[in-house]
């Protein structure tokens, strides 16, 4: 019995360092170079790896981000949440006077290549809209969906 439970522990622990070893090999060594001098002080960071760019979810300034790189460790975007209070005051004061019905479900910054844009998603009874900011002048139309009724 002392060996079956002694046996299962090892493969248990060869098993799960494989696991980790293989998600380290697959980091793009490049981008976490490049992050590490752009986000020094950043703390819980994980990465999320795919063909086209590299995820990077971290904590700066108790501050959930998130980071984009390309293949080449290139920085592409830094997105973050926000509270609609957070939104420049143009940008609050028109979501309110032309969607008085509709409530806020999702709302974040996105900075890439010196440009801020914020995306805002609303809904109502009726309707799922994705807004953009357009500058910090007015919001434009990025994906709208009617909801079915029930």
């Amino acid at each position: 019995m002392k060996k079956r439970i002694l046996t299962l522990a090892l493969l248990l622990t060869v098993g799960l360092s494989s696991i980790f070893a293989n998600n380290e090999e697959k980091l793009n060594q490049k981008a976490a170079n490049s992050f590490k001098e752009e986000f020094s002080q950043a703390t819980d960071v994980r990465w999320e790896n795919n063909k086209e760019f590299s995820k990077v979810t971290f904590k700066l300034n108790d501050q959930v981000m998130f980071a984009y790189y390309s293949e080449i460790g290139k920085l592409m975007a830094v997105t973050r949440n926000i509270v609609s209070g957070q939104l420049p005051i143009s940008l609050q004061s028109s979501l309110k006077k032309e969607y008085k019905s509709a409530w806020i479900s999702d709302l974040f910054e996105l900075a890439s290549d010196d440009e801020t844009s914020y995306y805002v998603t609303l809904e109502s009874t009726e309707y799922t809209i994705v807004l953009k900011s357009t500058g910090t002048q007015g919001w434009s139309v990025f994906k709208k969906e009617r909801k079915t009724a029930a």
